[in-house]
C-alpha cells in the first residue's frame, strides 16, 4: 500500500497501529474554502442596506483590520481569555469605522450576517468522514485537540457532525493551555486513558501540531495537503526527523523517523492503518 521516503535523517521506531489518534481542527478536519466568500457576502450586504459603503472598500478595510486585530488577541483567544465572536465583532466595528461608519447597529448588522454565513460555509474535507469512520470501525479511539477560543471552535466542531465518532475535544480556550505545549496533548491522552507511546497526532501545522505532539513523545503525522503545500525545503530546522509517505507498497514494518511522518491526504491514512499491525 505504501512506501517511505527519507527525507531528513534521524533515528528509526518502530510504527505501529495506534490505540488512538489525536487529530486537530482547522485546516485538517475543518475546510476554510468557504469563509472568504462569506466575507465577501458580508460586505456586500451591509453595502446594499448602507449604500454610502463600498463593498470592496469594506472588504479590504476587514482584512486590514483583522490581520492587525489577531496579532493583538491570537494568544488571548488560545488562552480562553478572550471571546472568538467577541474578536470577530470588535473586527467589524474597525473595518467600518475605517470606512466612516462607526454605528453601533451597522457593526452588530454585520456581525450578525458574518456569523450566519461562516457558521453555513463550515465544512469538513472531503476525505475525513471516511477516515474517522474506518479508525472508529478499527478500534481507534479518536480525539480533537485545537488550538482557539471556546465559543467558536465548538461551533466549528458541532458543524462537521462527528460528535458521535470522536470520544474527546480538548481545546485551549477551554484549558488555557496551547499546542505546542505538550500539556494540552496529554489532557486528550488521559481522557482516552492511552499512552503517549501508543497514539498519533494528525495536524497540518509544523510548529503546532508536529512539534507539539514530538515533544509529548506522540507520533506526529503532517498532514500537507496539496492545496496548501508546503515543500520539504521550507520545513523549519526544528522539525529534524521527516518521513513522507508515498503511494507504493508496503513490503515490511514500516519506521517513522524521530516520531514524524508526512502525508497529502486522510484518505493515505485510512491505507496506512490498512498496512499496519496492531
Amino acid at each position: 500500500m505504501f512506501s517511505a521516503r527519507l527525507v531528513f535523517v534521524g533515528y528509526e521506531v518502530e510504527l505501529r497501529r495506534p490505540a488512538a489518534v489525536l487529530v486537530d481542527l482547522d485546516g485538517t478536519l475543518l475546510d476554510h474554502g468557504g469563509q472568504e466568500a462569506a466575507v465577501e457576502e458580508v460586505c456586500a450586504s451591509v453595502a446594499r442596506a448602507h449604500p454610502r459603503l463600498d463593498p470592496h472598500e469594506l472588504l479590504e478595510a476587514n482584512a486590514r483590520a483583522w490581520t492587525a486585530l489577531w496579532r493583538e488577541v491570537e494568544r488571548l483567544c488560545w488562552l480562553g481569555q478572550l471571546d472568538g465572536y467577541a474578536a470577530s465583532r470588535e473586527a467589524w466595528r474597525r473595518a467600518l469605522e475605517v470606512c466612516g461608519c462607526s454605528q453601533d447597529p451597522v457593526v452588530e448588522f454585520a456581525f450578525a450576517e458574518h456569523q450566519r454565513l461562516a457558521r453555513a460555509a463550515f465544512r469538513s474535507y472531503p476525505d475525513v468522514q471516511a477516515f474517522l469512520e474506518h479508525a472508529v470501525a478499527s478500534g481507534v479511539q479518536l480525539a480533537v485537540v485545537t488550538n482557539g477560543p471556546s465559543d467558536l471552535q465548538r461551533d466549528k466542531f458541532n458543524a462537521l457532525g462527528v460528535g458521535k465518532l470522536v470520544k474527546a475535544v480538548v481545546i485551549s480556550g477551554e484549558h488555557g493551555v496551547a499546542k505546542p505545549d505538550p500539556a494540552i496533548f496529554q489532557l486528550a491522552l488521559d481522557e482516552l486513558g492511552v499512552d503517549p507511546k501508543d497514539a498519533w497526532c494528525v495536524g497540518d501545522s509544523l510548529a503546532t501540531d508536529v512539534a507539539g505532539a514530538h515533544r509529548a513523545g506522540i507520533t506526529a503525522i503532517w498532514l500537507n495537503r496539496p492545496e496548501h503545500e508546503v515543500a520539504s525545503s521550507n520545513v523549519p530546522p526544528r522539525i529534524e526527523w521527516l518521513f513522507r509517505v508515498l503511494r507504493g507498497s508496503i513490503t515490511s514494518t514500516p519506521v517513522v523517523e524521530g516520531g514524524a511522518l508526512e502525508v497529502g491526504s486522510m484518505s493515505s491514512l485510512v491505507e496506512l492503518l490498512e498496512g499496519l499491525v496492531a
